[in-house]
């Protein structure tokens, strides 16, 4: 019996868009961005940032070596910002419905400057805060680890309490689905324009 929903946040919950990012960054005169940011992983600073290597602070120092003019803090952490298209509203309200249904939780490979500023206000559309929408939550850099890595399911298993039999993980990523069924988890698979609750009526119910 699925007792367990365990959602990805980009590209599931959270519409996102790459190529703002990447433009918004070679705006502020980082030409190379486009090689140091993915779909679904990230390298360098921008990984390091994730994987909970390096603090906000030194993301930023490093991120300037690549950019020849003078920059503010908030003017980087605008430009990586720009990754993150938004919620759609409907989609809090189909979280807070399948609450009644299961125990929610979220596992994302994100890092903290998002996190603390554009993700939190995205929750706080209907008045309440990210915590009331899950049991709970699982970041990247707070487990030093980053999907597909086995070491953040095990990370998230024994934080959260689960029991992987009794899970399904929902992510737009075949490689983190793949990583996850390895330990047991149940997979649902969000393509591009599909909404989760939909499919999980579909597949799950």
């Amino acid at each position: 019996m699925i007792k367990n929903l365990l959602f990805d946040l980009g590209g599931v919950i959270m519409n996102i868009k790459r190529e703002q990012c990447v433009a918004a960054f070679q705006r502020l005169g980082m030409s190379d961005v486009d090689s140091f940011l993915g779909e679904y992983s990230q390298k360098g600073p921008f990984l390091r940032l994730e994987a909970g290597e390096i603090t906000p602070s030194e993301f930023r120092d490093e991120v300037r070596q690549y950019i020849s003019q003078e920059v503010s803090d908030a003017d980087i952490d605008e430009a990586f910002c720009e990754f993150l298209v938004g919620i759609p509203r409907h989609r809090l309200e189909e979280l807070r419905a399948l609450r009644n249904h299961y125990r929610i939780y979220m596992l994302s490979n994100t890092n903290p400057i998002m996190w603390e500023s554009r993700i939190a206000q995205e929750f706080r559309q209907e008045g309440l805060e990210m915590n009331d929408y899950f049991d709970g939550i699982v970041t990247s850099f707070e487990a030093k680890s980053i999907k597909p890595d086995s070491r953040i399911f095990e990370y998230a298993i024994e934080k959260c309490q689960l029991n992987p039999g009794e899970t399904v993980f929902i992510d737009d990523s075949l490689a983190n689905l793949e990583a996850s069924s390895k330990l047991g988890f149940n997979t649902l698979h969000i393509a591009p324009g599909e909404d989760f609750a939909v499919k999980i009526a579909n597949e799950i119910n």
